[in-house]
């Protein structure tokens, strides 16, 4: 996206504050979930709908690679002892890992779910959702954290990642299918 493309991105959104000030890197809940849902919003109405999801789910993707993966629970998944663990423990433990991140640091509190197939990860409160409405779900980069989590947890592994349903399109929760077998394998 580049500079440019950031500081189009922050205008569109009435963030223009944060052009020339980055808000800190710390754990202090000082970014209101309205300004990442005008975010999200501004990255669709700048890339359209279909681009706006692709960037949103790179941002997830980054977010995750470059800040959560050495956060906690998640810094200890690169220790050989992980890494021999079978891949379905390893899948359960960073998607448990996953949710007592965002349920202990952040106003997002996520439940995991197991339904056999498939996990559900479900959050009431979904920053990128926050106060807006739409005709479908707006999660994208929830779904790309999700994603780069599994494939770090797995070692490798790329599983679907589907948000199922949507406070923005209405529903009463935000909720992410993961399947239990990752892409490509029968």
């Amino acid at each position: 996206m580049g500079k440019s493309g950031l500081q189009a991105v922050l205008t569109l959104a009435g963030l223009e504050q944060y052009i020339e000030q980055l808000p800190p890197n710390n754990l202090a809940r000082q970014f209101d979930f309205a300004h990442l849902a005008a975010l999200n919003q501004a990255l669709e109405d700048l890339f359209g709908a279909r681009g706006g999801r692709g960037m949103a789910l790179r941002i997830g993707r980054a977010c995750f690679s470059r800040g959560l993966k050495s956060f906690g629970a998640m810094a200890g998944m690169s220790d050989p002892a992980f890494l021999v663990l079978p891949l379905n423990t390893r899948l359960k433990l960073g998607l448990d890992a996953l949710t007592a991140i965002f349920t202990n640091f952040s106003d997002q509190q996520m439940l995991l779910e197991d339904h056999g197939e498939f996990y559900q990860l479900i959050t009431e409160i979904s920053p990128m959702a926050w106060g807006r409405t739409t005709d479908k779900p707006v999660c994208h980069a929830l779904v790309g954290i999700i994603q780069e989590s599994l494939r770090w947890a797995s070692d490798g592994y790329e599983y679907h990642v589907q948000e199922i349903a949507c406070r923005a399109a209405g529903d009463d929760a935000c909720i992410f299918r993961v399947n239990k077998k990752p892409i490509g394998q029968s």
